[in-house]
């Protein structure tokens, strides 16, 4: 049983997403290999062969894989699947936007938002935001997965794979990388947080937020959002916690003037301690908090970045 798992990358880094599922590839057999598919890509390749678990890593080097477009990427997969029994990445914007094609090409079922391995055919992932957990048996020859990275710890190094390089198919011609925006911060990215603070619509406006900030910087923190302060406009769409946003497992998450609906805890409620601070004693995300706060955020979060203070001054 052969297992390939889709590296996510960007042509100098291997994602941390895609150590994640290494790890769930790893319960479903021993032969894992891992597809790099981008332009002069090396780097990433030498990072996938240090994985523990990893028997070989396979090299599409060509310059329409830059920038990893998912009919290209689709194309490559499935010329390769003939020798795999599974397909994995992670469920990600790349993973989702890749693995609906491959599964299309086919003619299989995708299974997506994988949280646990039961058996070789047979998966476990939530529907219903989370509130209920689906177990699917796949009797497809080839099973297509996306896995929800959160579930799984990160694999770790000290692998030796093989390094192999297969040929690229040809360019599909039907899309175009046309440009991107990144948004540059020096906090940790969403997904990878140790610790991240959130707003919500309590926050009253995106000037309010610059509390937040201030205790995401004491904490090493990142930021976040529910999806009514990213609707509100107080932040951008890029620090959206929830179900259609991004779904999140830090050590710590504190939610900050959030109120818990259901969509926002389907992406973090996985986090390992959870604090809330609403006003509202009724706001369902004290169901799911491991300490809460009744008070203004307005005062509270003031009083706690000036306790930060003191005990960055006690050393």
């Amino acid at each position: 049983m052969s297992i390939l798992v889709i590296a996510e990358h960007d042509n100098a880094t291997l994602k941390a997403a895609t150590l994640n599922t290494v790890t769930a590839a790893a319960q479903l057999g021993d032969d894992l290999h891992i597809l790099v598919a981008g332009h002069d890509c090396g780097a990433v390749a030498e990072a996938a062969a240090q994985v523990a678990g990893v028997k070989k890593v396979l090299v599409a080097d060509a310059a329409h894989y830059a920038h990893q477009l998912a009919e290209n990427v689709a194309a490559l997969v499935v010329g390769l699947a003939g020798g795999y029994t599974h397909i994995l990445a992670p469920a990600t914007a790349a993973g989702k936007n890749t693995l609906p094609r491959v599964a299309a090409l086919l003619d299989v079922a995708q299974i997506s938002d994988v949280i646990q391995i039961d058996s070789a055919d047979t998966f476990v992932r939530p529907i219903y935001a989370g509130n209920v957990l689906a177990t699917v048996q796949s009797k497809d020859s080839i099973k297509v997965m996306t896995v929800r990275g959160t579930a799984f710890p990160a694999a770790a190094g000290g692998g030796s794979a093989s390094v192999e390089t297969v040929a690229p198919v040809a360019d599909a011609g039907v899309s175009s990388f046309v440009g991107q925006q990144l948004t540059q911060s020096d906090r940790p990215e969403l997904t990878a947080a140790r610790i991240i603070i959130s707003g919500g619509r309590g926050m009253g406006n995106g000037e309010n937020f610059k509390l937040l900030e201030d205790v995401a910087d004491k904490l090493g923190a990142a930021m976040g959002a529910s999806r009514a302060a990213v609707d509100a406009g107080f932040v951008p769409n890029d620090y959206q916690v929830g179900q259609t946003g991004k779904v999140v497992a830090p050590d710590l998450y504190i939610a900050v003037g959030i109120s818990g609906a259901i969509q926002h805890l389907a992406g973090m409620k996985d986090s390992k301690v959870i604090v809330a601070i609403n006003k509202d004693e009724e706001a369902p995300i004290f169901q799911v908090a491991d300490y809460g706060l009744v008070a203004d955020l307005f005062a509270a979060v003031p009083e706690m970045s000036g306790e930060l203070d003191k005990l960055k001054a006690a050393g």
